[in-house]
């Protein structure tokens, strides 16, 4: 069986999905790797180290995607501007894809998977089971985006986080407000509590308060009941109206007195919900700052602009996108470190087996054979059920 690792063609990812230790690993396993020039330079790995590790190098991207069995990527699937070709119609029919899909709103790319017969494999699908951990992307790469949203907003703010004693006198510690207490959220509090703020934390969630306060962190208690606020994959739920309204009133409570605000809640597949209005912006102070991790997907503050670094009501909103990308050593050592896993869980005997009694292979598998399998996926673009996907 043939893997082969692309170039990523979306402007400013600096990630790849392979590197010279997941290289190795799948070599060892059996599996032929072929790395495309260029692809890991811009997270620091060479052409020369993906080679020492096992894999071929291949200069040509069109041969390179036409005779894999296996193609990883970052990125789903796009135009590439230098070929003129989408790289799904270099893919050879049948040929699996593994990476990071959102079928839930690429619905374009979904059918255009289907009409190619590829077998694809979406991760950030996977089930929430210990089982899994390995394999899970989203965690992953939300840790590096949690980090980075603090030093983004250590570095637009005009002040300093931590408290310092001086001769010229004392300098009191940032307020920093995180809203949402999942992965990203977690370690943006860690982060920021280790570079001196003072931090406070808001989550429907009840469950997260311990976390929050194991790391030192204030949590702000909406006391919602547990099974209103988390669905069974743990992640918060779509609440209410008047869930919604408390919510908002006890963010706008607590806002006016932040430095610093990170925002992460996200749905899947839908819209980013607005925690943040323009009113509650305006009562801000001068000078703080808003790093909205959500911006991708409409963002938390409605004044965000995705992908921009904006100043409103003289409040620094920071919409920035893919923050993983701008960390790309550790979030290619990660992501593939992720890809790796599930490919091997998938491989048997020289091929992707397509086992849908497993768990882990049904909630990730979006198209087979020409068909669209996901149940999610069947219902947003209004397919019959051809699969028990959920």
């Amino acid at each position: 069986m043939k893997v082969s690792i692309p170039k990523e063609i979306l402007a400013d990812e600096h990630r790849v999905a392979a590197t010279p230790k997941t290289v190795a690993k799948m070599v060892k396993a059996g599996i032929s790797v072929v790395v495309e020039s260029g692809a890991g330079l811009e997270s620091c790995i060479t052409d020369e180290e993906f080679h020492q590790a096992g894999a071929e190098i291949a200069v040509n991207v069109e041969s390179l995607l036409n005779e894999a069995d296996v193609v990883l990527k970052v990125q789903p699937p796009g135009l590439n501007e230098s070929t003129g070709t989408h790289e799904l119609d270099m893919f050879q029919k049948g040929a699996t894809l593994i990476g990071v899909l959102q079928p839930l709103i690429n619905h374009d790319l979904v059918t255009k998977l289907a009409e190619r017969r590829i077998t694809a494999f979406s991760l950030d699908c996977l089930p929430r089971i210990a089982r899994a951990q390995a394999m899970d992307v989203l965690s992953s790469m939300s840790t590096l985006a949690g980090y980075k949203s603090v030093l983004l907003a250590a570095n637009a703010l005009r002040s300093v986080l931590p408290m310092l004693t001086t001769a010229a006198g004392t300098l009191y510690p940032a307020q920093t407000l995180i809203i949402g207490a999942g992965v990203a959220g977690l370690q943006a509090v860690a982060t920021a509590k280790r570079l001196g703020s003072v931090v406070k934390v808001f989550d429907v969630r009840p469950v997260v308060k311990e976390q929050v306060e194991s790391l030192g962190a204030e949590f702000i208690d909406m006391d919602v009941d547990q099974q209103q606020a988390e669905d069974a994959g743990g992640y918060a739920k779509e609440q209410s109206v008047d869930v919604q309204q408390k919510a908002h009133e006890l963010i706008g409570q607590h806002i006016k007195q932040a430095d610093i605000v990170i925002t992460t809640a996200l749905i899947p597949g839908k819209k980013a919900p607005i925690l943040i209005n323009e009113e509650m912006v305006q009562t801000m102070k001068i000078g703080s700052v808003i790093v909205d991790l959500a911006a991708e997907q409409g963002g938390n503050c409605e004044l965000s602009e995705p992908g921009k670094q904006i100043i409103q009501h003289g409040v620094t909103l920071i919409g920035l996108v893919n923050l993983p990308s701008s960390l790309a050593v550790h979030g290619s050592l990660m992501y593939a470190n992720n890809l790796a896993n599930f490919l091997l869980h998938v491989y048997d005997d020289q091929q992707i087996a397509v086992n849908l009694e497993d768990e882990i292979t049904r909630q990730t598998i979006i198209t087979h054979q020409g068909e669209v399998l996901h149940s999610g996926v069947q219902e947003v673009l209004g397919l019959g059920k051809t699969a028990e996907t959920s």
